[in-house]
Parts: C-alpha cells; structure tokens; sequence
C-alpha cells in the first residue's frame, strides 16, 4: 500500500507535458526533460549528397532515359552546352526531397511535388536540398504540411525550386 502511494506522489509530483517537452520521472522522483521536436511551419530540413557516375548510370537504366547529356561528357559539353560535362538527372536530384522527409517522418506519404530546374547539376556536385514546412493542417489524427523545396550548389546557386505536400503521421522530428 505505502508503495503504490510513493508511486501515486511521484506521478501526481509530475507537472502536466506540454506539446514540445514531454517529462519522464525517475524513481527518484527528479524530473528530466526530454526534448520532442514538433515540427512546425518556417522549421527546415537538410540532407546533402553527391551524385556519382555509378548513382547516373543505374538511374538511367532504371528509367531507361538515356539522354546524352546525363551520359557522355564530350556531347554534354559540345553540342549541349554544358560547360561542366555529365548532368545529373533532374528528377534524381528531386529524390532528395522524399528522401529528407521520409528520414525525418517515417510513415510519410509524398502526394505531391512541383518543380522548376534553374541551373545543371553536374557529377560529384554537392547538393543541399532543403524543405522548410510552410503550412500545417490537421486531417484526421494525420497531419497535412506543405513544404517549399529547394537545391543549392555551392552553398548559395539555387539549382531547383518548387513545392511539395506530404501527409505526416505526426508532427515529432525523428532525427
């Protein structure tokens, strides 16, 4: 009985979580905060990559799009125009943006994407890709956001622009 009555005292001792800190009560009775990250809109998220010959290749078979500029550098360079020979797929830099969102909302549902490329991404490039959350809507014990998403070069050369929207099954950062 006086056990059940220390624990009672230990969890009413407890102050109620908030949405953004959740409390954890040891034994002891001390209590330790334990950040969650909600997300929340105008937070962003990074993820950044290298594309390789090798990662080219196998997208282009893949996707059976064999265009010349993604393969041969002299074509790229002489009759496309691309100073800096072999272009990534555009689509393959895109994948960056699911990539980010599922790594931090596992279970996410990707339903929609715009896209304008403004510059050539080149092999061994580094990519940032970037989504920063605009809007969130609650839909159903799932959440709605919309995200502005972005890739630079260079830390600064916007190379793709556009939006997306994904359903979340909650708004806690896994990473």
């Amino acid at each position: 009985m006086t056990m059940r009555v220390g624990l009672l005292k230990r969890i009413l001792s407890c102050p109620p979580p908030s949405p953004a800190i959740s409390f954890r009560c040891s034994s002891s009775s001390s209590i330790t905060p334990e950040a969650t990250r909600l997300l929340k809109v105008g937070d962003v998220l990074r993820e950044s990559r290298r594309f390789s010959e090798s990662d080219v290749a196998r997208y282009s078979e893949v996707t059976g799009d064999r265009n010349p500029v993604h393969l041969d550098a002299d074509f790229a360079r002489r009759i496309a125009g691309f100073d800096g020979g072999r272009v990534v797929h555009g689509m393959l830099v895109a994948s960056l943006f699911p990539s980010v969102i599922a790594s931090h909302f596992p279970g996410a549902v990707y339903v929609a994407q715009t896209l304008k490329f403004k510059l050539p991404v080149y092999i061994e490039d580094e990519v940032v890709a970037e989504v920063q959350a605009t809007h969130v809507r609650e839909n159903k014990k799932r959440y709605i956001v919309k995200f502005s998403t972005k890739c630079f070069v260079d830390k600064e050369s916007l190379v793709l622009d556009g939006e997306a929207m994904a359903i979340l099954p909650t708004l806690v950062l896994n990473k």
